[in-house]
């Protein structure tokens, strides 16, 4: 059975598949969040037989980010939180994880960013988003406020890529795939115990760089980014806004003088 085939990946004795970080990838998730991932209805349904490419197209379906979900102690595994256990047990390419965090930039669709609009009184996807999901925004025209189209047109397929990367990657390659998506400020919805929420993309890559807990998950400790400057292995960070802070520090200094 699919739960069968999941516990396989969590037995350490005789594993021989792809080592993330050293260890069995399935392993970097708790014991007790694996739990409920395996024994969800969307684990069992939607999860078995995927491979990166069919996974890809679970996750341009997904309407929030999130853990659990639901009263009771434990709570039930969102769907993002199955899909990137499954991605985690996959172990694909560094290729096919960048291919994630851009999917769709060529393509005509462009993501409704109205999340607000969109979202029932329960706070689920409305009929207009479930209505949208085929199709999407095809005689649309680009907004000028949108991110550039490098950003990829499925944003819960970037935010799903950026968790698996925070879990998976090393420090240095975290940093260098995670901060340029700070410029991403387009709405997600959080599922959270008690409902939704919204979110931006940045603040969810943001709680990612510095947060110990993300979607029910506790992140490895990344290292301090001042430490791995002083160690030379990443370059200083320039703010986007460093040019706009210097200017209004000659205004300041302008005002005073």
């Amino acid at each position: 059975s699919h739960t069968a085939d999941a516990r396989r990946h969590l037995d350490n004795r005789g594993y021989v598949g792809p080592l993330t970080r050293g260890v069995n990838p399935a392993t970097l998730f708790e014991k007790p969040v694996v739990d409920r991932i395996i024994e969800s209805y969307y684990w069992k349904e939607q999860c078995f037989g995927l491979n990166e490419a069919s996974l890809c197209d679970r996750a341009v379906e997904l309407t929030s980010v999130g853990g659990v979900y639901g009263g009771g102690s434990l709570g039930k595994a969102s769907p993002f939180l199955c899909l990137a256990f499954k991605l985690l047990t996959l172990a694909p390419d560094r290729a096919v994880v960048e291919a994630y965090l851009n999917w769709g930039a060529e393509d005509g669709d462009y993501e409704d960013e109205d999340e607000e609009a969109a979202m029932d009184e329960d706070g689920g996807a409305g009929p207009r988003e479930k209505n949208a999901r085929r199709g999407r925004g095809a005689d649309r025209e680009p907004d000028p406020h949108e991110p550039p189209r490098r950003a990829g047109a499925f944003k819960y397929v970037r935010a799903l890529a950026a968790f698996y990367v925070r879990v998976a990657w090393d420090a240095v390659d975290v940093y260098r795939t995670l901060e340029p998506l700070l410029g991403d400020w387009r709405k997600l919805r959080r599922r959270t115990r008690a409902g939704f929420v919204l979110t931006t993309v940045d603040q969810f890559v943001d709680d990612l760089l510095t947060k110990e807990r993300v979607c029910a998950t506790t992140l490895w400790k990344l290292p301090q980014r001042s430490l791995l400057e002083d160690l030379d292995l990443l370059e200083p960070r320039v703010s986007p806004l460093g040019e706009e802070l210097e200017a209004l520090d000659a205004d300041l200094e302008g005002g005073e003088g």
